[in-house]
C-alpha cells in the first residue's frame, strides 16, 4: 500500500508518525502562526529526525510544551526563556531529570528549527539550563583483576588472530 504524500493546504493535517505520538492535528500555537510555521513544525519531526523512537518521544515532549503554553493563551511569538525555563521547572516536579532533560532538548531542537526556517527571530530555549543529572556508575560490570588476568590468558599467542586479540 502507497503511502499518502503530505500535501500542505488550507487544514494541514500531520502525517502519520505524528498521529502515533498524540498529534492528531497541528497545536493551535503553531496553526495560528500560518502555513509557514505548519510546514516547519512538520519537517522538523518528519525531515530532521530519523529515529522513530526519538521523534515519538519529541512529539509527545513538544505537543505537552505547546498544551501547556495554549492553557496560558500565549501565542508561538510570546514564548521566552523565561516561559520555558517556568515550563522546565514545573515538569521537574513530577518527572525524572532524564524526562526532564528529554523534553528540554525537544522543545530546545523545535525551536532551533523555526529560528533557523525564519518563523521565529530567536530560540527562547536555547539559553534555559536543565536540571544536572550525571550517570556514575554504568551498565557494564568491572572485571575484578583476577578476571582480567584469566580472560588475558583465555587468549591464544601462538596464531596470528590470538596475537592480534
Amino acid at each position: 500500500m502507497p503511502k499518502q504524500p503530505i500535501l500542505l493546504t488550507d487544514e494541514i493535517v500531520p502525517p502519520p508518525a505524528l498521529v502515533r505520538a498524540g498529534l492528531e492535528t497541528l497545536p493551535v500555537i503553531i496553526r495560528a502562526q500560518g502555513e509557514r510555521a505548519s510546514r516547519r513544525f512538520i519537517e522538523f519531526f518528519t525531515a530532521s529526525i530519523r529515529n522513530r523512537n526519538t521523534r515519538m518521544a519529541y512529539a509527545r515532549a513538544v505537543k505537552q510544551f505547546l498544551d501547556w503554553c495554549d492553557d496560558r493563551r500565549l501565542k508561538l511569538e510570546h514564548i521566552e526563556a523565561i516561559t520555558v525555563a517556568t515550563y522546565i521547572e514545573q515538569l521537574s516536579t513530577t518527572a525524572s531529570k532524564p524526562t526532564v532533560k528529554q523534553h528540554l532538548a525537544a522543545i530546545r531542537q523545535l525551536f532551533d528549527y523555526l529560528t533557523t526556517g525564519g518563523v521565529l527571530d530567536v530560540n527562547p530555549a536555547a539559553s534555559v539550563r536543565g536540571p544536572k543529572y550525571v550517570v556514575r556508575r554504568g551498565k557494564t560490570p568491572v572485571l575484578s583483576s583476577e578476571e582480567a588476568r584469566k580472560l588475558l590468558d583465555s587468549i591464544e599467542s601462538t596464531t596470528l588472530i590470538g596475537l592480534r586479540d
